[in-house]
């Protein structure tokens, strides 16, 4: 999702940009058609490495992963060799451009990294102090977060013994149009079918859970300033300022309708464990970059609920 909106800002500013997508789990169809994207899995190096050594990239944004926390326990072998070797194919692959083809080639490469990888500690804090800060203690609470510490690791490893420029996001909760399988996706999803069918009913899991919630346009935004202002080998957390409840959302999507609706818990939805709260100390990211955070929830709402009345029939 981050990815495919991220090359249309690109596209758009009239950047050379390159997406590589495999099993993407959004329609990268409605990209247009002048971005040029190529399969590419990263659980294969070769596949890594010919697109490397083909661009020779000044930037790379690593962004695939198995992303989802719940399919992690499902499907932990995947998680771990998908996101670890996947970022370990990338370093290796810039490795052996600068081998065969340019040995001074120095690209910037920016690894989506997770607040997964805080886990128990985000339970911890204590009082007012919800802002976690990059140097709080990772204790991840399911696989997906091991292998995300595992890909943060990894690039600080490459950095220090291979001199690859790299920058670490931790990035914490963000969702948008086109997102799929998460909160508020499934949310504006539900509320438009119910919307659709009259029953205003909505299944939901634990909505005393709070988010630092940002939008993918500023989740994006961050990340191209990083690569442009970041400090290399640096780790920066990318996190909403503000923070919500799950019933937070269904309120702004009851609005944005002007209904309201039946909540129904489902067990299916709940998770084994889950952070009390997940939020970002962004105090580093805005003092290297500059970067702001510009879009309200209520305005992501909106864009969602009417992304998917055109797709929902």
């Amino acid at each position: 999702m981050v990815g495919s909106h991220m090359v249309e800002v690109l596209h758009a500013r009239g950047d050379n940009v390159i997406g590589t997508y495999y099993r993407p789990t959004t329609d990268i169809s409605e990209l247009p058609s002048e971005i040029k994207m190529v399969e590419c899995d990263v659980r294969y190096p070769e596949s890594v490495e010919k697109v490397v050594l083909e661009y020779m990239p000044e930037q790379i944004f690593h962004l695939a992963a198995q992303s989802y926390p719940t399919v992690s326990w499902d499907r932990p072998y995947e998680t771990i060799e998908t996101n670890v070797n996947g970022t370990v194919a990338v370093y290796e692959a810039v490795k052996k451009a600068r081998q065969i083809v340019d040995r001074q080639y120095d690209p910037m490469v920016v690894v989506a990294c997770s607040s997964a990888e805080y886990g128990e500690s985000l339970n911890l804090l204590g009082g007012n102090d919800v802002f976690v800060k990059e140097t709080t203690e990772l204790l991840p609470l399911h696989p997906y977060g091991v292998s995300k510490v595992g890909q943060d690791l990894i690039s600080f490893q490459y950095y220090k013994n291979d001199h690859i420029r790299c920058i670490r996001a931790r990035i914490f909760n963000s969702t948008g149009t086109r997102k799929v399988n998460d909160v508020t996706s499934d949310f504006t999803r539900r509320a438009v079918e119910a919307e659709r069918s009259g029953i205003y009913e909505l299944r939901v899991g634990n909505l005393e859970t709070r988010r630092a919630i940002m939008d993918q346009r500023d989740l994006v935004s961050a990340l191209l300033l990083l690569a442009e202002r970041g400090i290399p080998g640096e780790v920066y957390n990318i996190s909403s300022e503000r923070i919500y409840q799950m019933k937070d959302i269904v309120r702004m999507i009851e609005k944005q309708l002007g209904h309201r609706l039946e909540v129904r818990v489902d067990p299916a939805l709940l998770r084994p464990t889950d952070e009390r709260v997940i939020a970002g100390d962004v105090t580093k990211l805005q003092r290297d970059t500059g970067w702001k955070q510009q879009i309200p929830m209520e305005q992501t709402v909106a864009d969602m609920l009417e992304w998917w009345r055109k797709r929902i029939r």
